[in-house]
């Protein structure tokens, strides 16, 4: 559960900006939207395979 203490005088806006930005950090939606939906443990396997590629080419093509 995310706490935002809102200071004296301080805008709404400004608190729920903070609030937006703090959730963001936490990841909360992305782990509401993998929750959604079941991925067999193959395929989660895959796709960190896969990113894992991904990282190591770019990686590769920045020391040329």
């Amino acid at each position: 559960m995310l706490i935002i203490p809102v200071k004296d005088g301080e805008n709404i806006d400004r608190a729920l900006k903070r609030f937006k930005r703090k959730f963001d950090k936490t990841g909360g939606m992305r782990q509401l939207r993998a929750r959604k939906q079941f991925l067999k443990p193959s395929v989660k396997n895959r796709q960190k395979i896969q990113k894992a590629q991904y990282i190591q080419g770019l990686r590769d093509s920045e020391a040329i």
